[in-house]
């Protein structure tokens, strides 16, 4: 979202920000958050907010974020702002100023619309100009647990998996082009022992962390909480509605202090207890939820369950990684080579063997390998 047009930037020479991703993690109204800016070489930049807002900001404005997330006092930010752009000091104080007022906004209101409140303007989805995408899910393994659906990971397998330590070197290499958060998928990541130390990696560097799971091994209270003491942000729960241990493993999840958005993958097996199932995901407290179906002709199904999401009050994500299928809700609205929007830009995937991908489930499609490639020759 572009906003602060009030400053003008009239004038050629001016000596930009230094190019770099900068990170504040910070606690307001006793509620972490965490900021990422990404700062361009034409001066421009784009702020994310908890890994889920981003805003496009102008020069001026980046300039702003910058100043916020050094933690610069507002006299010193001004004094600088005044003397890069030619503008009176005052002028610069008071919209730096409005400019905190609202990214404190933001950052205090879960699900607030910067457009409709904020008096921002808004910008297409996915249309920023980046030069490393915003999330890397990372598949550590396509293995998957006894008794698991193979649809639940893709059925073409790879020669072998990384090792503790390439996956450490793609985390960092991910973090210096500026890719701020990062998702442990699979297969069911979890049945990695090395899961918890990838997690205290990324939070290390200060990337926002999150994991794709069946959630069973989390039902063991003492895994969960070290996965959560490690530094793990969110979960992504892939819900078995027909199996016990995996409503067991839900209920113990929901009361801990982490965003969670359950996933159910809609088949011909379960779509006629589908209603009844978002009926009891509510009333666990479930507020985000996510779905695919496992093929077209549930299609209809599919507009069904979302108006009952709704009426349950039942926020609908999508752009996540999610089980593996040829049929996302996401591509139902895709581009022409049916890529769904922002794969390939705004996310990318690693499968286990290091090979990048422009999304789960285009295994045609490589783009490279994380660590024997140059990064610009990937994201080109």
């Amino acid at each position: 979202m572009k906003i602060f047009n009030r400053l003008a930037d009239r004038y050629s020479k001016i000596e930009f920000l230094p190019v770099g991703t900068y990170h504040l993690q910070a606690i307001q109204d006793n509620n972490p958050f965490r900021l990422h800016l990404r700062l361009q070489s034409n001066g421009a930049g784009v702020l994310i907010v908890n890994a889920s807002t981003v805003l496009q900001l102008n020069p001026t404005a980046a300039e702003y974020a910058f100043h916020f997330v050094k933690g610069s006092q507002p006299e010193e930010a001004a004094k600088q702002i005044a003397a890069r752009y030619r503008v009176s000091k005052g002028m610069a104080l008071e919209d730096y100023n409005d400019f905190v007022d609202r990214i404190q906004t933001l950052i205090s209101t879960p699900d607030l619309d910067p457009f409709s409140f904020l008096d921002f303007t808004r910008a297409a989805p996915h249309s920023a100009d980046l030069t490393a995408p915003l999330r890397l899910d990372c598949a550590l393994t396509y293995r998957l647990p006894a008794n698991t659906q193979a649809e639940y990971a893709p059925s073409k397998r790879v020669d072998r998996e990384l090792t503790t330590d390439e996956w450490k070197a793609i985390i960092d290499k991910a973090w210096q082009v500026g890719i701020p958060h990062i998702t442990f998928t699979g297969g069911e990541a979890t049945l990695r022992e090395d899961l918890p130390m990838l997690i205290a990696q990324a939070e290390k560097n200060g990337q926002v962390c999150g994991l794709l799971t069946d959630g069973l091994k989390l039902a063991d209270k003492k895994y969960l909480d070290m996965l959560l003491q490690t530094g793990l942000d969110h979960i992504l729960f892939i819900l078995q509605p027909d199996m016990d241990d995996s409503w067991k493993a839900l209920e113990l999840i929901m009361p801990e202090d982490i965003f969670v958005t359950v996933h159910l993958t809609v088949n011909h097996e379960n779509v006629i207890n589908s209603e009844v199932t978002m009926q009891r995901l509510a009333s666990l407290g479930v507020q985000n939820f996510s779905m695919t179906v496992a093929e077209d002709s549930l299609r209809e199904a599919y507009d069904t369950l979302r108006d009952k999401s709704a009426s349950l009050g039942l926020t609908l994500k999508f752009d996540l990684p999610v089980p593996y299928s040829d049929h996302n809700p996401v591509a139902y609205e895709t581009q022409e080579d049916d890529n769904p929007e922002g794969a390939g830009k705004v996310w990318l995937y690693v499968a286990p063997d290091g090979d990048v991908l422009p999304a789960q489930g285009m295994a045609n499609k490589v783009l490279g390998n994380f660590l024997k490639d140059e990064w610009k020759t990937i994201y080109s």
